[in-house]
């Protein structure tokens, strides 16, 4: 039979019935201890001996904690080996990321980490003193080239010696303008000397240039090929991609800056005997 509902039932259900705890294991002196375990002059204390509980440590006694000098001294030596340097090595101490070797590379100097190419290309790009734009007009350029095809050569108007392959330029955008600006480079100029050819004509002598002289005014030439050049649209990436396209025309041949390199060559060969001239003797 069911049990009676009434209100006594309902508050017997509802007691409270208290009992006794469990009864664990007490905590050893190892339990107690293992927070201490970087204080080194601590020991464990005999069961049997009258000194006090290892958990009840005296206010005056000094033991080393998490930031002790020994403990940040493994640590940095962890971040070292991290790192994949030697901890033992007298040459790294104090350093995280060890001494550069003597001397540093040219790649090394923070004024000097770009190819010397770019950064007279650069340098050249820029107009009224803007560096930061003439230099993402250079990134422009570059991804330009290396996502534009392989070039067709042109046998007649060959490239520098030991220039790669038209397939490999576009693996490599920085030889690709390097090899386009120095293949036009021309390695004269010709230099006028007022008065000196009689009746107030210039002696026209030719005269070598340097390397950065040679790229300068191929550049030059270049950019007054593209600046005659109209443009397809307006935005800031245009005059980039005009200069990327006349560099790839400079290398398939198709740019008028050869016939300027070509004039220039047959003008300095043509005026060569003036270097004999005794009219010029100290003035080159």
């Amino acid at each position: 039979m069911p049990p009676r509902l009434n209100i006594w039932s309902a508050c017997r259900a509802l007691s409270l019935r208290t009992r006794a705890l469990a009864q664990g294991p007490r905590p050893g002196p190892a339990m107690f201890t293992r927070g201490l375990a970087d204080n080194t002059t601590s020991q464990l204390p005999e069961r049997n001996s009258s000194a006090p509980p290892p958990f009840a440590v005296s206010s005056n006694s000094q033991t080393a904690g998490p930031t002790s000098q020994e403990n940040e001294t493994a640590l940095d030596q962890l971040r070292m080996i991290e790192y994949g340097l030697n901890p033992l090595d007298a040459s790294v101490e104090g350093h995280k990321y060890g001494l550069p070797e003597l001397p540093l590379p040219s790649q090394s100097n923070t004024k000097h980490r770009y190819d010397s190419v770019v950064e007279q290309v650069t340098r050249l790009l820029m107009r009224d003193g803007k560096l930061a734009k003439a230099q993402r007009d250079m990134a422009i350029i570059l991804n330009y080239l290396r996502t534009s095809p392989p070039p067709r050569l042109d046998p007649s108007k060959p490239l520098l010696p030991g220039a790669p392959p038209s397939s490999h330029l576009p693996l490599d955008p920085v030889s690709y303008i390097g090899v386009a600006i120095d293949s036009v480079a021309p390695l004269i100029k010709v230099r006028g000397f007022k008065g000196l050819a009689g009746g107030g004509k210039s002696l026209e002598v030719p005269m070598p240039l340097g390397a950065r002289q040679r790229r300068r005014t191929a550049f030059q030439w270049i950019l007054d090929a593209v600046n005659k050049k109209h443009s397809k649209g307006s935005g800031r990436t245009m005059f980039p991609h005009r200069v990327a396209e006349e560099i790839v025309a400079v290398v398939e041949g198709r740019s008028g800056v050869w016939d300027r390199r070509n004039q220039v060559h047959k003008s300095g060969t043509g005026n060569r005997a003036n270097l004999n001239d005794m009219k010029i003797r100290g003035k080159l």
